[in-house]
């Protein structure tokens, strides 16, 4: 009998590293959960309150960050995240560069 050693994605396992410093008083919270913030490339980052000011998914398209985001936070919450996600590689370079 095989058990299921796959680890549950966390929240913290989308973040880079980018943390907004100054949050406007005026930003529309989507879903009391995030906003959307245009970059100075002309891209569209979400932006979540809790932990506050992490910046979350980036994409082209508003809606679809809109949209994405929200999926992956329902995902997340439902704990079905790991059904639709696959590393493949972990990025990590070994040896001496």
């Amino acid at each position: 009998m095989e058990t299921d050693t796959k680890r549950k994605p966390l929240l913290s396992d989308s973040f880079g590293g980018t943390v907004e410093k100054e949050i406007p008083e005026d930003v529309v919270w989507i879903d009391d959960a995030f906003y959307i913030k245009k970059t100075r490339f002309g891209l569209f980052t979400s932006i979540l309150k809790k932990p506050l000011g992490q910046h979350f998914l980036t994409g082209a398209v508003e809606d679809a960050v809109i949209r994405m985001s929200r999926w992956h936070l329902k995902c997340l919450q439902d704990g079905t995240l790991s059904d639709y996600t696959k590393v493949i590689n972990s990025g990590v370079v070994g040896g001496k560069l």
